[in-house]
């Protein structure tokens, strides 16, 4: 009897301690009583009324049946009630019992708070995400968990250090569950540099081939029509004047006109058609440059190639303030010069040779296939040299490409050997444009960046050198720059940026300027590359000793816009600089020895800064680039009256031709004076013609009919007597 006794007390025993989550044992209840059993997850108490339970102390007792049992929970510090489970759910637990009872309390672990406060204008954000102040400046995060805060200063000021529950310029918290961290972030306001180191990137873009006549010459009718200050402030301004003009090869005069197409037909700007543009009778007359050969060289030029202009108008053309409306705005509101010359009178290729080493080392030609590349240190070579950071931006080509290799081919740093050291040991110096965009964005750039024009996707504003029916088109072109400067403005960059805006070469359109006076960079001064054979000689071959036959003058002056907060507003240069002094300005600001002897005679490009005030700290917001031009090659090359004389008011025929077929519908505007009655003011050549005629009525009471018509806006006159 004795085992089975103590065997019976101690199961009585385990089953009474088995009926609760802690606390003491409770005796089995009687037949007029019902136990109630609480079960505790988390840290938290659980109480009755009447009393009885107190757990995790007393977590089960007995109660008359009928009881109404009302139970409380109260989370532990740092917790917070789930609810109720068993016989109860939810925040409250009343049972009126009948029978024994299980309930289970459920208390979790209270999200750990961060609180941020600023002070002074920057941003703090959390890993994990979860506060991004001065939007969201309180989050919660699961206790124990490893939160990092970063701040990044506003423009115009810096980021001071933590205070609070962090200190440093560094915070990584570890909080605990039902606590909250304070943390301060403290930013001061940056004092204004007031001189050049105030600028930590130049970004450089030259777009292809315009003249300073050809885009900006009519910049003062702009500022007039838009209240500019400059049309009322004494500005002065060296433009087109309304008498400029060339004379054609037919003896006509062609005077400067309003272009109204976005794409035009190539003039050649190279070195023999330079020399004739600036004198067409003495090519190399030291002295006396009358700009009287720009429609005659245009013309020989249409006529080799096979092109439609071949009168050459189209080099008198000009375009205005509503065509190119995103260049003039910000031509006008940031600053320009009218005295800025590319480096040599002759194509891109020694240009751009010019502007990445100040010298072409004697060429004034591309580099013939298979001719060794340029030695010349060039300006990327110094910036490395000194840990000063740069890349070379390229457009994707025509398949889409961008890889560095694509990249490089279409840059022109490939004309130099150090292209090639660059390619095969640091080929992520070439980057994409996208990247370009990003890195405004993100505030990656390097100190300085150039910009290769995108020609293979006809976005470099290049005439066209084929008659095709998609050639480059000037408001694409400068809607592609627009881009990439508003990017610039909109960006975190901005604050301490410059962006310079220029075109290599003036592509054989008209400019009333001369090519100034120019240091020769090195011992070469004059070209090594000229050529005589049986198709002709160079102007200048053989001849070392005038001036314009070698480096001592620049080229034509091209259109530059120079974009920065601290660009002076409104502002207009009459220094005399062809663009090598981008590269003086580079030097300058970056403490670099000068290249060549040509960019050390440069001006520094400093007068267009007001570093003390920064005048577009806050950009202006400019025009969309228009897109309201149509896209036409085809020109007149004659108009024609039959019979010459013509009848006083009698019938005649006019003819209109062109130099070979249309490559499109075209149309062609007409005028006359005197006025002709019967004169339709257009006239259609469809697709593949060459000419088109109709009748008129010739007027009475004049000695002559001069009849002019227009395609794109180039305007070919003729004039016959009429009796």
């Amino acid at each position: 009897m004795f085992p089975r006794v103590v065997g019976l007390l101690l199961l009585t025993s385990l089953l009474g301690l088995a009926g609760c989550a802690g606390g003491t044992g409770t005796q089995p209840p009687t037949s007029k009583q019902a136990q109630v059993t609480i079960a505790i997850a988390g840290s938290g108490t659980v109480t009755s009324t009447p009393a009885g339970i107190n757990c995790p102390g007393t977590c089960s007792a007995n109660f008359s049946l009928g009881t109404l049992l009302t139970l409380a929970a109260t989370p532990a510090s740092g917790f917070q009630f789930a609810g109720f489970g068993g016989a109860c759910s939810g925040q409250t637990c009343r049972l009126v019992l009948s029978s024994n009872q299980s309930v289970s309390a459920t208390f979790n672990a209270s999200a750990a708070q961060v609180t941020v406060s600023l002070s002074g204008n920057g941003t703090v954000t959390s890993n994990p995400a979860g506060i991004n102040c001065p939007t969201t400046c309180s989050a919660g995060f699961n206790s124990g968990s490893s939160v990092t805060l970063t701040a990044s200063p506003a423009s115009g000021s810096t980021f001071s250090g933590f205070s609070g529950a962090c200190t440093g310029t560094t915070c990584q918290l570890t909080p605990s569950s039902g606590q909250n961290a304070n943390v301060t972030a403290t930013f001061t306001t940056t004092a204004q540099k007031q001189d050049l180191s105030a600028i930590n990137h130049v970004i450089v873009m030259l777009q292809e081939n315009r003249s300073f006549d050809e885009y900006f010459g009519h910049l003062p009718d702009y500022w007039q029509a838009k209240g500019f200050p400059q049309a009322t402030n004494g500005t002065t301004f060296d433009g087109e004047s309304s008498n400029a003009s060339n004379v054609d090869d037919t003896g006509a005069t062609v005077s400067a006109y309003n272009i109204a197409t976005a794409c035009t037909e190539n003039p050649s700007p190279s070195w023999n058609e330079d020399h004739v543009d600036r004198n067409r009778n003495d090519s190399t007359s030291p002295n006396n440059a009358p700009m009287d050969g720009f429609v005659h060289t245009a013309g020989k030029d249409a006529v080799g190639f096979g092109f439609y202009d071949v009168l050459g108008h189209r080099a008198m053309g000009y375009y205005t303030g509503d065509q190119l409306n995103y260049y003039y705005f910000m031509a006008s509101s940031f600053a320009t010069s009218d005295r800025w010359f590319s480096p040599v009178m002759t194509r891109t290729q020694p240009n751009r040779m010019y502007l990445y080493a100040a010298t072409s080392e004697g060429h004034v030609y591309p580099l013939a296939p298979g001719s060794p590349q340029l030695t010349a240190q060039t300006i990327f070579q110094l910036l490395q040299n000194h840990g000063i950071s740069w890349k070379i931006y390229a457009h994707p080509d025509k398949n889409g490409c961008s890889t560095p290799s694509c990249l490089y081919a279409q840059s022109y740093l490939n004309q130099f050997a150090y292209g090639q050291y660059v390619i095969n040991h640091m080929p992520s110096q070439f980057a994409p444009i996208s990247q370009l965009l990003s890195d405004m964005q993100n505030g990656t750039l390097p100190q300085v960046a150039f910009v290769e024009p995108a020609s293979e996707t006809a976005l470099d504003e290049h005439s066209s050198d084929d008659d095709v029916t998609n050639p480059p088109n000037v408001q694409s072109g400068a809607a592609y720059v627009a881009n990439i400067i508003n990017t610039l403005m909109a960006s975190p960059s901005w604050k301490d940026s410059v962006f310079i805006l220029s075109f290599d070469e003036f592509g054989g359109f008209y400019d009333h300027v001369p090519p100034h006076s120019a240091t020769p960079p090195d011992a070469i001064e004059y070209p090594t590359d000229l050529q005589s054979s049986s198709k002709g000689t160079d102007i200048c071959y053989g001849n070392t000793s005038t001036p314009v036959c070698g480096f001592f003058f620049t080229g034509y002056r091209v259109p530059l816009i120079v974009i920065s907060p601290f660009t002076r507003k409104n502002y207009v240069s009459h220094t005399t600089a062809d663009y090598t002094a981008i590269l003086k300005f580079i030097e300058t600001r970056f403490g670099l020895p000068n290249l060549t002897a040509r960019d050390s005679a440069q001006p520094d490009m400093t007068e267009f800064f007001d570093f003390a005030n920064a005048p577009w700290k806050t950009p202006p917001t400019p025009p969309a680039q228009a897109r309201n031009l149509a896209c036409v090659l085809e020109s007149l090359s004659a108009i024609t009256v039959m019979p010459n004389p013509a009848p006083a008011g009698g019938p005649a025929t006019v003819t209109l031709s062109l130099s070979k077929g249309a490559i499109q519908p075209t149309t062609a505007y007409l005028s006359s004076s005197p006025s002709v009655s019967s004169l339709p003011s257009s006239v259609s050549i469809p697709t593949g013609a060459s000419s088109a005629s109709f009748n008129i009525t010739v007027p009475s009471g004049t000695s002559s009919l001069s009849i002019t018509g227009y395609i794109g806006g180039i305007p070919v006159r003729t004039t016959v007597p009429v009796q």
